[in-house]
């Protein structure tokens, strides 16, 4: 996949992760955003290195979903547990 079909599958990650983990987050909604995209290249370059599976594959693959859903939400609960609630 190219580098845009990233950013749009970790900004509808990043979105599915703020679903599956609802609250304030510390940064709002901008930060979670980039967090999803990043959490997109995490889960992928995992995907790609530790189970050995492709992600230059198509674009609706299901395992490239998970595993950028996933990243998303571990660096989304990284980042609360690291910044916490700040919008008190």
């Amino acid at each position: 996949m190219s580098i845009i079909a990233w950013i749009v599958l970790g900004l509808v990650a990043g979105a599915l992760a703020k679903l599956l983990l609802p609250g304030r987050d510390p940064g709002g909604l901008i930060v979670t955003t980039l967090i999803g995209i990043a959490g997109s290249f995490v889960g992928g370059w995992i995907a790609s290195h530790f189970m050995h599976r492709s992600i230059t594959a198509r674009f609706f693959d299901g395992p490239t979903w998970v595993s950028a859903i996933g990243g998303a939400l571990v660096l989304l609960i990284a980042y609360r547990l690291l910044f916490g609630n700040s919008r008190r």
